[in-house]
């Protein structure tokens, strides 16, 4: 069994400071059971925790370590910009060289904001969506979450387009009855809405890929249906590109897919490992923000220049030639060695992937659309699972509902090891 005693002692301490003694709930453990590993380094594409147990990462901060830890390029960046200052409150030149990396190698954006987390640009491109329509309604999916915004905590009701109710406490019911929330891969139900509220949906909001209730991979199709949706009835398309973005292709589900939406979110890579997000559109769209236009958004550590730092080096890896490709492969490897292994036994079992995406799902369905597919009776097994690769020393997230992520820092034996730990976890279970 692993040694947990540092980070037993450390998580009774921290129950003393934080709510469940974390700072983000699924930290908790509570998914898997057992107590939370107080992670002290990681180097390439390993951890170490305070007891000095050392994994293979596949959770990579929950998706922005595409380049693995601490990679030099990376961590030169930021120690360069932190001996200059690490925050002025004021335009730098930082700002300007991410925006320009970006921009001109990204053909479905002109302009952009950048703000310091996921959430928070999710949150200003809504806010973008309603002042630009004039109109109020947004439409989500169950299944894709997008930070917790208030509007977006949203689950659906028990009719088939009804409003829902909050899926948090402390949410104004006014602001729950302004988000309609569907279920994912159902145009009709997309029909049903637009012929109710057409004239008051601001946004479609989706995660193209959602990726955080299981890796549930949508028909080119339905997005394209959404795209032409929106279109006809003078309403938004928002990509919520938290996790796809520079994850899936520097272009992300946008460019995987061809389909330009009108607002696209950011975070995770585009911070290099720090603190980042941003969101962007046409020049038209974002001509409506402050000071330009009058949907006010603002932020002290926005363009942070120890964050802008890190992004720009760590989007200057994503463009070296075949970066995506090799990631690709190898996650194909390690998902295809898995699922013949698991076929060969008889065990329910399946890799969902998308790049350098996979999530583990113990079912033998070829797609899982929608939230409503997941069965959640296959936590039990994903939580053995979990516990097996931990003392093996492989390091997945700690919930079923999760994906993992390779990155470029994988090597073949990282790879061939945790094949091996997997497959032993799966006749172990």
């Amino acid at each position: 069994m692993l040694n947990r005693t540092q980070s037993e002692n450390l998580f009774q301490k921290a129950k003393n400071y934080f709510p469940g003694g974390v700072n983000s709930p699924v930290r908790a453990f509570r998914s898997v059971g057992g107590t939370p590993l107080f992670i002290e380094r990681g180097i390439g594409s390993h951890i170490t925790d305070a007891d000095g147990n050392t994994f293979i990462d596949f959770c990579c901060s929950w998706g922005p370590l595409i380049s693995g830890h601490a990679h030099p390029s990376i961590v030169e960046a930021i120690s360069e910009a932190a001996k200059l200052g690490t925050s002025f409150g004021t335009p730098t030149r930082k700002e300007n060289e991410l925006a320009e990396l970006i921009l001109s190698n990204h053909r479905y954006l002109e302009r952009l904001r950048f703000v310091s987390s996921g959430t928070e640009a999710v949150m200003s491109a809504i806010r973008l969506a309603r002042g630009y329509t004039g109109r109020n309604k947004i439409l989500k999916f169950e299944g894709c979450y997008h930070g917790h915004v208030d509007a977006l905590l949203v689950k659906a009701g028990s009719g088939l387009v009804t409003f829902g109710g909050s899926s948090s406490a402390g949410i104004p019911e006014a602001v729950v009855n302004e988000t309609i929330t569907v279920s994912l891969n159902d145009e009709n139900l997309v029909e049903e809405v637009f012929q109710k509220y057409g004239n008051d949906i601001a946004a479609i909001i989706i995660e193209p890929v959602p990726a955080n209730n299981g890796l549930l991979i949508q028909r080119k199709e339905f997005l394209e249906f959404l795209r032409t949706i929106t279109q006809k009835h003078g309403s938004l398309l928002i990509f919520d590109e938290v996790i796809n973005g520079f994850r899936i292709g520097f272009e992300g589900a946008a460019g995987y897919y061809n389909i330009q939406p009108d607002i696209i979110t950011f975070g995770k890579i585009i911070g290099g490992g720090l603190p980042v997000g941003a969101y962007g559109a046409s020049s038209e769209i974002m001509k409506h923000i402050s000071p330009e236009g009058n949907v006010y958004q603002a932020g002290t550590l926005s363009g942070n220049p120890m964050a802008m730092a890190a992004g720009k080096a760590q989007l200057q890896l994503c463009l070296a030639p075949g970066f995506y490709e090799r990631l690709e492969e190898n996650c194909n490897w390690l998902s295809n060695e898995v699922e013949s292994f698991a076929k060969q036994k008889g065990i329910p079992f399946k890799m969902h992937r998308i790049a350098s995406i996979f999530w583990i799902a113990f079912s033998d369905a070829e797609h899982i659309r929608s939230a409503e597919n997941i069965d959640a009776d296959s936590m039990q097994h994903f939580r053995k699972l979990h516990a097996h690769l931990l003392d093996s020393g492989v390091y997945l997230g700690p919930s079923g509902y999760e994906v993992g992520f390779v990155s470029s820092a994988h090597t073949q034996e990282d790879l061939k090891f945790a094949a091996e730990a997997m497959k032993a976890g799966l006749v172990a279970g």
